[in-house]
This record gives C-alpha cells, structure tokens and sequence, in this order.
C-alpha cells in the first residue's frame, strides 16, 4: 500500500526499549567496533563481544577504538548516544535520533523558551529539583544562581568529610585533564558522564539540546540543565569514593562508581520523567503525541508518525491532503 508523506508507518522504534530501560552508559577502551545484525562487536585481542545496541543509552568511546559506519548506523537507528572519551575528559561528538515521531516535547520546551517569565518559572522548578528543601518561587535568576554556588560548595565540603578526601576548591582546565587533583579530575569525570546520559535522554524523547533554561548560548545548553539536575545526588558521591582510593586510574573508577549508582537509583527513569513533568504545562493540544497511548517513549510511540498543518486558529489541520477550494471534487 502506498503511504503519503505526511502518515507512513513506524517500523524500529516500537521495537525498541524504552530509554528509561536502558543501560545507562557502556565503556570501551582499545578495540574495533563492528556491527553484526542489530548487535555491535567489541573485537580485541582477547576476542569478540556482541552488546545489543538497542540496549545502550551511551556509549563511550575510549582511547585506542575504532568504529565502522555500519557500526555506527546500527547505533544512531537504535537511538544510542555515542561520546568520544579522550585524556582530556568526554566530549558528546554524536547522537542517535529520537524515539518519538511527535514533536510534542520539543514544541512545549520551545513554547516555554520562547516567553521570558515561562523560562524562568522552568528555572526555579529546575532549582526546586535539584534542592527540594528549598522554595525558589520569587527568586530572581541571580539569586538562583547564587544559591546553586553556594549549596554545591556545602556540598563538596560534605562530601570530603564524609570520605575524608582532601578538597581544596573545585578547579578545572578544559584543555588539560591531568592538571587537576584526584578528587577534581573525578567530578570532572562524573560530569562529563552526567552530559552524556543527558544528551541520550534529551535527544531520545525529541527535544532540542540547545534551548536551555538556565544555561545559554551552547549547542548543549538543555543537556547542561538536565545534567546538572543530579549531580549532587549521583555524581559529585560518585567522584569523592573514587578519590578516596587513590589517584590512579580515578577517572575510570569514577564512571564505575557512577554506573552503580545510577542503576540503583534508576536516574534514567527519573530523566524522563523529569523532562517532561518540566515541560508538561507547555504541552501543545492537538499534536500527534497526544493521540498515543503512552507518549513519546519508544515503544509506546504512536503507531504511526503523524504530520499537521497549522491554520489560522492556533490549531492544526491534517497533512497529507490538499486543502484548497474545491479539493477532492
């Protein structure tokens, strides 16, 4: 049967799991990533190891990989992420492509965006996540701000009497990894790792990285936003048990730490839920993803992609379909 562009069947993504479901990020070091049916292979000297890609939200990428196309193209159809993990720290060089056909999450964050007092009422829920003992309401962003610094900072402190690391004060060169102490090369690392399960979130359920609410002006803006949502829960805990064993190799057991917790604390649920219980009151009416039966999450994706129109009423009308005078006679 002949299918229209404006409605045409979805085929992989229902097939997929739902990124909430997903590991949340897999780690690999001087091997060959190849692609055997919808797996990917890890092939080392020590032999060949298959991994579902449908089952990674991250993949990062470490010194000494190579990767074919065809391992690629698995990857971004499954949705994965795929972050390039140097000395220098993580850098997000690559995405998967959304597992939503509705444009329903990317519409409310760009409403909220769009309309300066809505941006800043996303900030302050922002904040009341990040600190739920605190009341942001009236806050202006500078006092936001302000207060961020300064609970991180208790933070820190915490932390380093907890694990009885030393701490001085959190220093970070972009352009040299190795310059900082253990414990800061930790939470540099634990943050990059934040960033990279946040762009596979944010990017799964369709929104756009750069339109953020508290950050600006950068291609990942919305990736930082999200990220930062945990990092006092999940990865700045991470990063000082790491430290507290020593220097050496303080950046891998930081990620293995944090996987750990992430996956006891189900933080890619959470991701979910928490983007897009912070765009819900921003929601459109009327578009594709209102009409599925679980939102715009992998496999409960509406069972076909579904194009509008906008008319002059701010609603829409069906695509596909010629809607001049005398049409269809």
């Amino acid at each position: 049967m002949a299918t229209t562009p404006a409605r045409r069947p979805v085929s992989s993504p229902r097939e997929l799991p739902r990124i909430g479901d997903r590991v949340s990020f897999l780690y690999l070091e001087r091997c060959t990533i190849h692609r055997e049916d919808n797996a990917i292979t890890a092939t080392d000297e020590s032999g060949v190891r298959y991994i579902p890609s449908a089952t990674i939200g991250v993949l990062l990428l470490g010194p000494g990989t190579r990767v074919t196309h065809q391992a690629m193209s698995v990857l971004g159809e499954s949705g994965a992420g795929v972050v390039w993990v140097g000395e220098q720290g993580v850098r997000y060089y690559a995405g998967g492509r959304a597992l939503t056909r509705s444009a329903g999450l990317v519409e409310a964050q760009a409403t909220a965006w769009a309309n300066r007092r809505h941006r800043l009422d996303v900030a302050r829920e922002m904040y009341r996540l990040r600190f739920p003992d605190a009341d942001p309401a009236g806050m202006t962003r500078r006092e936001l701000l302000g207060g961020e610094g300064t609970r991180v900072k208790e933070v820190y402190r915490a932390e380093a009497a907890r694990t009885g690391v030393r701490w001085v004060r959190r220093t970070y060169d972009p352009g040299d990894f190795a310059a900082g102490d253990a414990p800061n090369q930790a939470v540099t690392a634990a943050a990059q790792c934040l960033y990279g399960v946040a762009h596979s979130v944010v990017v799964a359920l369709g929104c756009s990285p750069s339109l953020g609410f508290v950050h600006s002006g950068h291609e990942r803006s919305f990736v930082l936003d999200v990220a930062d949502l945990y990092k006092v829960e999940f990865g700045i805990p991470a990063a000082f048990d790491a430290a507290a064993e020593g220097p050496e190799d303080v950046a891998g057991r930081t990620r293995r730490a944090l996987r750990e917790r992430i996956r006891a604390g189900k933080l890619l649920e959470r991701v979910v839920a928490d983007v897009r219980g912070l765009l819900a009151p921003y929601r459109p009416a009327d578009t594709g993803e209102a009409r599925g039966a679980g939102g715009p999450d992998g496999p409960d994706a509406p069972e076909e992609d579904v194009v509008l129109l906008h008319d002059d009423h701010d609603s829409v009308l069906p695509g596909g379909r010629n809607h001049g005078a005398g049409a269809g006679r």
